[in-house]
């Protein structure tokens, strides 16, 4: 893409941001977005597979703080965009009113040029320093990609290895990621010897800026490849396996780096964030690293004491309760909770809660009365009797 396609788009807009929002509100934008226009939720929407990709380009740019840095400078260079470009007129090309070509501006006059003719523009007007090595020269880093994946609660406990499938940009299966055609293979720029730069002189300066005839990436494509029209990217599906760390959180992030969009002109790939949804589990909890359970237990189990056998994740466990436990006590079980693969060890956590029956009768209501006129004398809640009595109740 042309640095002057490129500062025509308006990125918050696509995302539906305001342009000082947040990274967590881009994200989030983001991530609804490409969750409804993603192709393997819309097989054959062609309108949906263009918004998707063209959030994706938003994501890349907005999400990377330097590119989203040089994007915010180049607004406020330029102005608002629009379908001229950033407030210039739609006419305003090689050839158009007055002869004014962003092209001149931008060191490039075609695709694929990317952010390398801004990056180097933008280093010059606030005198950033690379020591040769421009934007245009390094290439550009592909964007990180988020996905989510849903698994059980035994599964977060225990950790897991899943297939995961996407379609997003990847490089092109086609040309193997250099743009040629298959038989062909791209030819060293003769103009920049294939670093990408032209260097000028003027006075005591010296002016670096990318080659017009390669666009900065050094190589020439005579004979584009047909499937990513020399881009060397194209959307396609891919199955990954990804492994989920025992005592993974829900909601947690897990870093495959390397997995993301590739990169162009030679860069490093994006990164792949996949996001973690636990189920919950019909019978535990958890707190930390420590696995918990609501055990009923009946009354006389509390008042005379006993032992009850209680479940953990694989097998189960005698638990001695003391007599006089009082309702809602938690009672600790070492070494059964959550083994993380730092070492650390959770416990299982059993608070013992009575079960009071619906309905009581026979010989059980009548052992029940019998209870009641034997502890008759016994207050239960002294603090609350003292109180009434001091109001006169």
């Amino acid at each position: 893409m042309s640095a002057r396609e490129w500062i025509g788009k308006d990125f918050y807009g696509e995302l539906g941001v305001s342009s000082d929002a947040s990274a967590d509100e881009i994200k989030k934008a983001y991530r609804k977005l490409a969750r409804q226009n993603h192709p393997d939720a819309n097989p054959g929407n062609e309108e949906a597979e263009r918004k998707f990709k063209a959030v994706s380009e938003a994501y890349g740019v907005l999400s990377d703080p330097e590119k989203r840095k040089e994007y915010d400078e180049a607004r406020r260079l330029f102005g608002s965009g629009g379908p001229g470009g950033f407030g210039f007129p739609a006419g305003t090309g090689a050839g158009g009113p007055g002869g004014f070509d962003l092209g001149d501006i931008f060191g490039q006059t075609g695709g694929g040029g990317g952010f390398g003719g801004l990056g180097d523009m933008l280093g010059n007007l606030f005198g950033r320093r690379g020591g040769g090595a421009t934007t245009a020269a390094r290439g550009q880093r592909g964007a990180d990609v988020e996905t989510d994946v849903r698994i059980d609660f035994a599964e977060a406990v225990r950790g897991a290895t899943l297939p995961l499938r996407l379609s997003s940009p990847a490089t092109c299966g086609t040309c193997g990621g250099n743009g040629a055609r298959p038989g062909t293979q791209p030819r060293l720029c003769p103009v920049c010897g294939g670093s990408g730069l032209i260097t000028r002189s003027q006075g005591a300066f010296a002016f670096s800026e990318p080659c017009r005839d390669c666009r900065g990436r050094g190589t020439i494509i005579d004979d584009p490849c047909p499937e990513c029209l020399g881009e060397g990217i194209s959307t396609r599906t891919r199955t990954l396996t990804v492994r989920i760390p025992p005592g993974v959180d829900d909601n947690q992030r897990i870093r495959l780096a390397g997995q993301g969009e590739p990169g162009r002109g030679g860069a490093p790939a994006g990164d792949l964030y996949v996001r973690v949804h636990v189920n919950p589990h019909p019978v535990f909890g958890r707190s930390g690293n420590d696995l918990t359970i609501t055990v009923p237990v009946e009354f006389s189990e509390l008042v005379l004491g006993g032992t009850i056998t209680v479940p953990t994740l694989d097998s189960k466990v005698s638990l001695k309760v003391p007599a006089g436990t009082a309702n809602g006590r938690v009672l600790r079980v070492r070494g059964k909770g959550i083994a993380k693969r730092d070492g650390t060890q959770g416990d299982l956590l059993v608070t013992l809660q009575v079960a009071i029956p619906s309905n009581v009768d026979g010989k059980a209501k009548e052992a029940l009365k019998k209870y009641a006129e034997t502890v008759a004398k016994h207050d239960p809640r002294p603090e609350i009797t003292a109180l009434l009595r001091d109001r006169g109740a």
